[in-house]
């Protein structure tokens, strides 16, 4: 087995990465466009191939740069899947790789987002996990059978305030809006909404973005994929002055029965921290929980031999998240990407 990096057309690599158990979005070459265009991040697609030059597996890795917390390598940012796939050897001696290729680079971290576990030297992090839910074949049954009677009155809260549901690659404008408002509410930068419009123009066939709306303005938002019959919900926000007519109970709704009608039979919720409130409100609709077994390396926890503290803990970051939820919503909408770009956890 050989290892190089892949520099070939997408369609190639897509090919493998269609046919091959545990691959997700995450891993079509279509990112390879993306997030170098909107955040400079910089590809190192890896290929494992036999001595005949047939494929055994794959990895799409991203080199991250900030100037306040050095250089990273990811597999993906910004999602929630990545990592090695192909056969077992190939997906050990890629991940073995990465690292090889990690500590010479100077890197100070390595995040393989594993959707299983790989046989490899690379710690493994249990911090995150997601939910799945399966779905029937109608939204009816889905409706009747699968939702306790508090969600159904939870949505029929936000139905009876007449809210309406649009979807398509025309409301990425909206979900942007309420995602970037509740962003800038959790002190957080939001991506900018060029990475959302280079998203709906290489992955529209897998993007599906979708807004609620009262009075014609829009109260939540999301933007999710489609892949082997499971839908994704990446990201999704409402705006907390509307709470009380539960648009966010609508919305996933919404995205349920959108996804039944293409299809899905499955509903990923997406990754959140163990014993949060968002993986309550995400266990509410009745999925069972599954690790995410994420593979991180990190060069300051080798260095002294313990678990390095989390960046986004530092007292530093408590004031600027403090000093970001102060903002004029344009101020930090139009700065957000700027300042996204420099976080390399995302």
């Amino acid at each position: 087995m050989r290892v190089e990096e892949y520099y070939g057309a997408g369609d190639e690599w897509d090919r493998f990465v269609g046919r091959t158990p545990g691959a997700s979005f995450a891993h079509l070459a279509a990112w390879r466009e993306v997030l170098p265009a909107v955040y400079g991040y910089r590809p190192l697609y890896l290929v494992a191939l036999d001595d005949g030059g047939e494929w055994l597996g794959a990895l799409p890795l991203f080199e991250v740069r900030s100037r306040f917390f050095g250089h990273h390598r990811i597999s993906v940012p910004l999602l929630n899947f990545g990592g090695a796939v192909g056969t077992p050897e190939a997906r050990t001696r890629l991940a073995e790789l990465a690292l090889e290729h990690a500590r010479a680079s100077g890197a100070r971290s390595l995040v393989l987002r594993d959707r299983d576990v790989v046989a490899c030297n690379i710690p493994e992090s249990r911090s995150k996990v997601t939910v799945l839910l399966d779905l029937p074949d109608s939204p009816e049954t889905l409706w009747n059978d699968g939702l306790r009677s508090k969600l159904r009155s939870q949505i029929r809260r936000a139905m009876k305030e007449e809210m309406e549901v649009r979807f398509g690659t025309d409301q990425r404008r909206a979900f942007h809006d309420v995602y970037s408002r509740n962003m800038r509410d959790l002190g957080t930068p939001a991506h900018p909404i060029g990475l959302f419009d280079a998203i709906a123009h290489v992955l529209a066939e897998h993007v599906i973005f979708g807004a609620v709306y009262w009075r014609g303005m829009p109260v939540a938002a999301g933007c999710g994929f489609l892949w082997r019959g499971t839908l994704e919900m990446t990201w999704a926000s409402s705006l907390r002055e509307h709470n009380r007519m539960a648009p966010n109970m609508l919305l996933y709704w919404a995205f349920m029965e959108e996804a039944i009608r293409r299809g899905a039979r499955v509903f990923d919720f997406g990754r959140c921290s163990p014993g949060s409130g968002t993986h309550r409100f995400k266990l509410q609709w009745g999925g069972r929980e599954v690790p995410l077994p994420w593979r991180v390396w990190s060069r300051d926890v080798e260095r002294a031999g313990a678990r390095a503290g989390d960046p986004t803990a530092r007292p530093a970051m408590r004031l600027a998240r403090a000093a970001w939820q102060r903002l004029p919503h344009a101020v930090a909408r139009r700065l957000g990407g700027a300042i996204a770009r420099e976080l390399p956890w995302w």
